[in-house]
């Protein structure tokens, strides 16, 4: 492609700046071939007529390439487009992550940013690194995850100036491994690896100009992991800057651990260490700067201390470091004084404070300290001498000796911290974090940055092999053939450092060198390497050289290098060190193996000593000396061999100005340190090939307006791509086609981008030309039709006009008419009233002549009537008397004739015939008759025979018996006797019985009514106190209401607090389980389940020792109780008995003989009773009968007066109760709020004591109504023991009683009504253990089809009720303990099925419920029937277990939460941002960013679907629908949160399109909500803020109206959360404009002024709402509760 086609006019350029490096200019006549000058318009207007001297200034990216996340992508890839994209995104986006390949640049904000919280962790963990916002975190988890899919070491490598911000991108990324690999083993390992941070910060690093946190060292960090889990750490160290600890330029520190022991002087542990201001020591007082403005030095030290602690070191070592540090600064205060003006000798004074500190401290002779401080020691073959120093040298060996010092406790302090953080078990793989200092060019450069700009040449090395590696192994792998290009090898530069005669040998020869100097050092170096390219000498005569880096040209000053290199200090005052008597200072000195020594000879005391040397004073140890050099060398090369065996990410940091102002850009800073640290390398390589890639689905999308109708016609992408590109690309060399991806030269994808917009630019146009026809014909048509109306409405106007005048000429020939009508009608009405009056008195006159008339005929026709009618009555008469008499006389005649024919007939013979042949029937029928009674005469005597027969054998048996009852006749006498003995006994017994329980009953009813008077006034004097204190509770009430909305809201704080108490309690629970199952398994198996007595023994032994210390109640009580065990065993033998001797009577009573059923057996043995005697005891049998009708009418009455009494008695202690709870309130009310103005220790220790004597009192109260209960119980039962003592005495003493009766129970037997079930299941102490195991450890609901899904509640609840019902209220809370801890370890093994921890949730809140329902509390009764409130419980207190389920629901409703959390989490982001319902809508994405190729793993649908299966499993399982509310609106909390959150940490999502998207996917979700009937369930609500950041992405940017209008939109949003979107958004390309920085800048003062939404950035998603768990009363009777055979309970008896 020709320069012309690309350099035309409006196309952008940069061109140099002296200012800002590189300016935009646009070009205002297009260039042609042979122009030697380009026409440009500059920014400002001004014209710029640039020369073309070499080449062309390079062109402008597309707008909507520049600021993309990964600079590599730009399609223009050179200098100026990375500092402009990282400009705009720096400024404008507050981005201060961008990717270059495979860096990641990191831009110092000098600002706290929101972006590292432990959201943002989990946010980014798990996914590529393309998927999110360039961040520290997406590096790292993609170290993280290549270690864990490849089981290959990783390294991060971190360098730049500094205050780039190097040691803060360390820690973070070390926070990010400990907080995702999580520790195996050591829990603390994690807190441990971080707490060597401020540990290496305090003693490495230091304030600089740069920088007031600066590593003065570097460091690499290893992570060792196994099993994806942190193991431990090891941290190796490279060149400390020991030269700070005795000398500091102007505004800089010394290391921060001084300034932190001068700031804490005064605790007491530090007071004996001489310690003052930081300002009193020569060591910290040089750079004039004691305090920095970004540290607290107290507060580090004790985070300092902290660490250590942590890491193992005690506070007793811990203190010996300090008298060490200490003793370093009292050094450098010691005053050297010289002999004489020449400085031929120096001295110490005696008397010097310094001096005796540091000796003190140390535990050294000061004298000794003093000699070797002014001298020196000089070893020969045969003889040593003492050599005085000048007073430099004196300074400059003491100096030595504090570096020497200070470098053996860092490397002592490096060495503990990697003791610390080992691991025994060792690693498998390992990260590695290389915090290592950047490239350094400063005015003055020393021994330092010599080694500094060394690493950094060996650290670029190796980062130009890997990227090119990576970059060849790209195009291998999509068979791009591509010429394998050079680039810059530092290989010379690095030879001419470490070579054969290099920098560092020269060096290394010189410092062994007697009289080694840097003067000769420095001229051996221009004669050596004077011929090197990479090599120069200055100008101006002075002993330093150049060395011609990578990233530029470094002048060093070679004054000090040969004693740096050398790092000598004075073996005798080493030697002091080493017989101190300071432990840990001989410590220091023992372990150094190879350190450099001066010399080494043997104390002397005299100036001059001769003798034979020892082995330790010859000098043969000056060959295995290693100088500084040699060893950071070797270390040097041994990291440069571990990061090659590992795969390497580099991050770069850049520090954007001097001045540490947040997000301020110097843009000659900047291209400084990118030169510098090899971002325009990784740039240039990638230039020199195909920088730009797509894939051929992205290329598609995006430049489908491109292709023509003919290519789309293929099938095949690849095929399609290509016939577009060699279209549009006529070049075939600009492009290439690899496997899965097109790969275009630098500047093809702006030119396609300029295609694209000019054919959408074209299609716009079209689009324009038929919308605005269509607009002008559109309002063309509106015109006509207006006109048309106009029209329609005038002359409907003037027809209106017309028709209201033909109206009133109508209306008023109308009212004309009509008046005239009225007139004439009047007129006619007065003549018409007048005849009628006249016709009216004239026919009245008529018709009451004519009444006359009728009157009169009227009577004379009633007169006539009456006078006829007589006439015809007589008449009639006569005829009727004479008609009578002729019928009787005929009559008369033929009775007479009728007589006398029978008389004839009856002597005729027929007649006779007629009368014989009726008695012959007669005497057939007689003769049958009698035929039959003979056979039944015979039938009668066969059977009268048989019964002789039996009757004569039955006789004979009986009189053998009666001879043997004749023989005992006196015996029966006497039992006669007793019978009647008996008789009489029994009639005066029940007289005096009756009598005496009469009297009994009345002295009861006496004292029942004394009683009920005596409550009756105790109640009205707690009603007139009541009234009392009613006005003082009123006054309360309305303090009270006044500050009610304060305590609501404390009450949900509390509760949220509660909650996060119980998740906490939950957690230490599981580890209290995860500690005992150890000690189980190392004891051994112990006997699980204990039996337990089931009720209180009645043994009185037993009783006196498990009484001690109980008061007299106490004692009272329990012997109540074991009086009633013992009545209730005897009443259970009594009926046994008597049942038993029931049992063979009544067989004998249903023998089928008739004559044993007419006969007395009295009669048939011949001992019948006289009829006297009969009668005697028929009246005694009847006496006792109506005896006994009375006692069971008195005992009825009985009943009735007690359990009347026995309610106004509860009542009346109801009405107590309630006046307590009333006073209680009262009271707990006033203590609230007491404790916001006192102490709110005490006022807790108050109101708890207050609490436990209500709770005192109640248990006193209770115990006092079991008492009365059972001493009724008492009573009666004593009576029926008597009762059924004597019906068994009437029964006779021969009868036995059974030794085998078979009692269900120790507890007393409470008598039911028959028939009716008590709703228990009968259960033992050592069945406890199979109730569990059956209905929650083994319960599978699945194998029990039908049954109730709270079934184990239920079971539970009625074994619990066994246990009120027994009074064993320790047999009842064990059973629940024992079913918590069970749900507990169910929970724990399948707490990642949601189904079970739904079943049990449920389970729990209806035994929480059954506890509630069936409670004394009578609030809770009023869904209950008259059945159920049949089944309360009477003895057992819930209260205490309804605490525990209430906790232990809560719990299981939060692993709910966190099971559905982790079936949903993966779902969320694809689903909701990642689908798209909406196709056609992603080719708006622009160009460049690092989007996943795959397809959206989960869609909509699938989420909602998982969200109605988890709602359908809490139906399910009977959970309440309010519960099943809050966890909806709880799981679509985190829905919402995770999807804004996401969507404010990508940038690609940030666009109108995808707010399209995402609005239409938040209206599915709603409309699923009020489908399933949940719009009233809060879940709404928690969606806002994400409905609200959609419209964000929608509505119009441009204006300050838009501002004003987007601030009152966005009132669920924080402003941090609003300007991140605005800063993100991304705008379509030729369609919106880019945000301008003023409207954000609007923006955010609109939101400061309205001060509204919370501050964080990201959405808390670990937030749990308090959960409210409502009381719902069961429907179902318990007596109707069927439990399935499988469940296996048939030892469980149900009463």
């Amino acid at each position: 492609m020709a320069a012309g086609d690309l350099y035309v006019q409006g196309a952008r350029v940069w061109i140099p700046d002296c200012v800002e490096v590189w300016r935009v200019a646009e070009i205002t006549r297009g260039y042609k071939e042979g122009d030697a000058i380009l026409h440009l318009q500059l920014e400002d207007g001004s014209a710029l007529a640039y020369p073309i001297e070499f080449q062309l200034p390079p062109l402008c990216n597309p707008d909507c390439l520049s600021g993309t996340d990964d600079l590599v992508a730009l399609s223009y890839l050179h200098e100026p487009a990375v500092l402009h994209s990282l400009r705009r995104r720096f400024l404008e986006a507050n981005a201060i992550y961008t990717y270059c390949g495979i860096i990641l640049v990191a831009v110092n904000p000098y600002k706290p940013l929101p972006i590292y919280e432990e959201e943002v962790i989990y946010a980014y963990s798990g996914h590529e690194m393309g998927g999110m916002d360039p961040h520290i975190f997406a590096l790292a988890e993609e170290a993280y995850k290549q270690m864990v899919r490849f089981g290959k070491n990783q390294s991060l490598i971190i360098s730049g100036e500094s205050g780039a911000g190097k040691t803060v991108s360390a820690k973070y990324a070390m926070r990010y491994f400990t907080a995702v690999g999580g520790c195996l083993g050591d829990s603390s390992m994690e807190e441990k690896v971080l707490a060597s941070s401020p540990i290496m910060e305090a003693f490495g690093n230091a304030k600089t100009t740069r920088n007031d946190n600066s590593s003065r060292f570097g460091k690499y960090i290893e992570i060792g992991f196994s099993q994806m889990h942190v193991t431990g750490a090891t941290i190796k160290t490279y060149l400390l800057e020991k030269s700070r600890v005795t000398f500091q330029a102007k505004a800089e520190r010394n290391y921060h651990i001084f300034y932190q022991l001068c700031a804490s002087a005064t605790l007491p542990e530090l007071q004996g260490l001489g310690l003052r201001g930081a300002e009193s020591f020569h060591y910290t007082c040089q750079g004039q700067c004691t305090a920095a403005q970004s540290t607290n030095d107290a507060a580090d030290l004790d985070s300092t201390r902290h660490a250590f602690l942590l890491l193992g070191v005690p506070e007793a070592d811990q203190l010996e470091l300090f008298s060490i540090l200490a003793a370093i600064l009292h050094l450098g205060n010691i005053v050297v004084r010289g002999r004489d003006r020449r400085g031929d000798g120096c001295f110490v004074e005696p008397a010097d404070e310094a001096l005796g500190l540091f000796c003190a401290l140390l535990g050294v002779e000061a004298s000794q300290v003093m000699r070797w401080l002014c001298h020196s020691k000089l070893v020969t073959a045969g003889e040593t001498y003492l050599k005085p120093l000048s007073r430099q040298q004196a300074l400059d060996s003491r100096d030595a000796l504090a570096k020497h010092m200070y470098g053996q406790v860092f490397r002592w302090m490096v060495s503990r911290v990697n003791r610390a953080l080992r691991s025994l078990e060792g690693h498998h793989t390992s990260i590695g974090i290389l915090d290592i200092y950047g490239f350094e060019m400063f005015e003055l450069n020393s021994f330092e940055q010599f080694c500094i700009n060394y690493a950094n040449e060996k650290l670029q090395q190796l980062f130009n092999l890997h990227v090119f590696k990576l970059e060849q192994e790209e195009y291998v792998t999509e068979e791009i053939p591509w010429v394998f290009v050079d680039f810059c090898d530092n290989q010379p530069c690095i030879e001419l450092i470490e070579g054969r005669l290099g920098i560092l040998d020269l060096l290394n020869e010189e410092c062994k060198m007697p009289q080694g100097s840097d003067g000769s050092w420095a001229q051996k170096l221009y004669q050596t390497h004077v011929s090197s390219s990479h090599f120069q000498k200055p100008k101006r005569p002075m002993d330093a050289f150049v060395v011609c880096h990578f990233a530029g040209k470094v002048e060093y000053q070679c004054d000090g290098f040969v004693e740096k290199n050398r790092d000598a200090v004075p073996e005798e005052l080493v030697g002091l060190l080493r017989a101190s008597k300071s432990a840990l200072l001989a410590e220091l000195f023992l372990e150094e193996g190879d350190g450099p020594m001066s010399l080494q000879s043997r104390r002397s005391s005299g100036p001059r000593v001769a003798g034979r040397p020892s082995r330790r004073s010859l000098p043969s140890s000056q060959k295995s000396k290693k100088s500084i050099s040699s060893q950071f060398k070797a270390s040097l090369n041994r990291l440069m061999e571990t990061l090659g065996s590992t795969t390497a990410h580099y991050i770069r940091c850049i520090k954007p100005n001097d001045g540490k102002q947040p997000f301020v850009f110097d843009c000659r800073r900047v291209v400084e340190q990118l030169r510098a640290c090899g971002v325009l390398e990784t740039i240039r390589i990638s230039a020199s090939g195909y920088p730009s890639r797509w894939t051929y689905q992205e290329f598609l999308e995006r430049y489908r307006a491109l292709v023509s109708r003919e290519e789309l016609m293929g099938t095949d992408k690849k095929q399609i791509c290509s016939l577009a590109l060699e279209r549009l690309l006529q070049d075939p060399s600009k492009y290439q086609c690899g496997k899965s991806k097109v790969f275009f030269r630098a500047g093809q994808v702006a030119y396609l981008e300029e295609l694209r917009y000019r054919r959408l630019r074209a299609a716009c146009t079209l689009l324009q030309r038929h919308l605005r026809g269509w607009l002008a014909r559109r309002h063309f048509g509106q015109a006509r039709a207006a006109a048309v109306c106009l029209q329609r409405h005038a002359r409907g106007m003037l027809a209106r006009r017309f028709a209201r005048t033909l109206r009133r000429t109508r209306a008023a020939v109308m009212l004309q008419k009509t008046l005239r009508t009225v007139l004439a009608r009047r007129s006619y009405l007065r003549v018409r009233q007048a005849v009628i009056t006249i016709q009216a008195f004239a026919r009245g006159m008529f018709a009451r002549r004519l009444y006359q008339q009728m009157v009169w005929h009227q009577k004379a026709v009633v007169i006539q009537a009456a006078v006829r009618g007589w006439l015809a009555r007589t008449h009639y008469a006569r005829l009727r008397g004479a008609v009578v008499y002729l019928q009787c006389c005929y009559r008369r005649v033929r009775a007479c004739r009728e007589l006398r024919r029978l008389r004839v007939e009856a002597r005729s013979v027929e007649h006779y015939k007629q009368l014989h042949r009726g008695m012959e029937i007669k005497v057939i029928q007689l003769q049958c008759r009698l035929d039959e009674q003979a056979q039944e005469k015979q039938r009668l005597m066969e059977q009268l025979s048989g019964l002789n027969a039996a009757h004569a054998e039955e006789v004979q048996r009986l009189r053998a018996e009666m001879q043997r009852l004749r023989e005992d006749v006196a015996r029966d006498t006497q039992v006669q006797q007793l019978q009647e003995r008996l008789a009489e006994l029994e009639r005066h017994s029940v007289k005096s019985c009756l009598g005496q329980e009469v009297e009994e009953l009345r002295q009861r009813l006496a004292e029942a009514e004394a009683m009920k008077l005596q409550l009756g006034e105790e109640r009205d004097a707690l009603i007139q106190r009541m009234l009392e204190q009613s006005q003082d509770l009123e006054e309360q009430h309305q303090r009270a209401a006044r500050e009610s909305q304060g305590l609501l809201q404390e009450l949900e704080e509390e509760r949220a607090r509660y909650q996060s108490l119980v998740q906490e309690y939950t957690r230490l629970e599981q580890g209290y389980e995860n500690l005992r199952d150890e000690v189980a398994f190392h004891r051994g198996l112990e006997e699980r389940w204990q039996p337990v007595p089931e009720g209180p023994q009645p043994s009185g032994e037993a009783a006196l020792n498990g009484g001690v210390g109980q008061d007299s109640f106490e004692k009272a009580y329990l012997l109540l109780l074991g009086q009633l065990n013992t009545v209730s065993e005897e009443l259970a033998r009594t009926r046994e008995e008597l049942r038993r001797a029931k049992a063979p009577v009544e067989p004998e009573e249903r023998k089928p003989l008739d004559f044993l059923k007419r006969r007395n057996i009295a009669e048939m043995l011949g001992l019948g009773r006289s009829p006297e005697k009969v009668a005697v005891d028929d009246d005694l049998k009847h006496a006792y009968d109506a005896v006994q009708v009375a006692n069971r009418l008195l005992a009825s009455q009985l009943r009735e007066e007690k359990q009347q009494h026995e309610e106004e008695v509860e009542g009346l202690h109801l009405d107590i109760c309630s006046l307590k709870q009333l006073s209680q309130q009262q009271a707990a009310l006033i203590q609230d709020l007491q404790r916001h103005q006192g102490q709110e220790g005490l006022q807790h220790h108050v109101l708890r004591l207050k609490e436990e004597n209500w709770e005192l009192a109640q248990k006193l109260e209770k115990q006092e109504r079991t008492a009365l209960k059972l001493q009724k119980q008492l009573r009666a039962y004593a009576k029926q023991i008597q009762e059924l003592t004597v019906k068994r005495e009437a029964t006779g003493s021969a009868q036995e009683m059974s030794a085998s009766a078979v009692v269900p129970s120790r507890s007393p037997v409470v008598p039911s009504l028959a028939g009716l079930s008590q709703a228990m299941l009968a259960w033992k102490m050592e069945d406890k253990g199979r109730i569990i195991k059956a209905i929650v450890t083994d319960y599978k609901p699945q194998s029990n089809p039908g049954a109730l899904p709270d079934l184990p509640a239920y079971i539970l609840f009625l074994c619990f009720r066994h246990a009120d019902h027994c009074c064993d209220e320790p047999r009842a809370r064990s059973l629940l303990d024992a079913a918590i801890d069970a749900i507990k370890r169910v929970m724990k093994k399948h707490s990642d099925d949601f189904d079970v921890v739904a079943l049990w949730l449920g389970n729990t809140c209806r035994l929480l419920n059954c506890l509630r329902q069936y409670s004394q509390d009578e609030s809770y009764w009023q869904g209950n029937t008259a059945r159920q409130n049949e089944h309360r419980l009477q003895n057992v207190d819930p209260q205490s277990s309804c605490h525990s389920l209430g906790a232990l629901a809560v719990q299981l409703y939060q692993q709910l939460i966190r099971t559905a959390e982790k079936d949903l989490k993966p779902m969320i982001v694809a689903a909701m941002l990642e689908s798209e319902p909406i196709q056609g809508l992603s080719s708006s994405c622009p160009p460049g960013h690092r989007r996943s190729l795959a397809a959206p793993a989960h869609t909509l649908p699938e989420l909602l679907q998982q969200l109605g299966s988890f709602r359908a499993a809490l139906d399910r399982h009977g959970l309440a629908p309010s519960v099943g509310h809050q966890a909806l609106r709880q799981l679509l909390f985190l829905v919402s949160g995770t999807t804004l959150n996401y969507l404010l940490l990508r940038k690609d999502t940030c666009s109108w399109s995808r707010g399209i998207q995402l609005r239409y996917n938040i209206s599915q979700l709603e409309q699923w909500l009020r489908a399933e009937g949940l719009q009233q369930s809060g879940a709404c609500e928690v969606l806002e803020p994400l409905v609200q950041a959609a419209q964000l992405l929608q509505v119009k940017k441009v204006t300050e109206e838009d501002a004003g209008a987007l601030c009152s939109l966005c009132t669920v949003l924080s402003p941090q959360q609003v300007v991140k979107i605005l800063r993100a958004y991304t705008p379509a390309v030729g369609l919106e404009e880019r945000i301008s920085p003023s409207f954000i800048s609007s923006v955010e003062q609109l939101l400061d002024q309205h001060g509204r939404g919370p501050s964080q950035l990201l959405v808390d998603t670990s937030h749990l709402f308090p959960v409210h768990l409502p009381f719902t009363a069961s429907p179902l009777h318990l007596d109707e509760l069927r439990i399935p055979d499988a469940l296996d309970l048939a030892f469980l008896v149900r009463l």
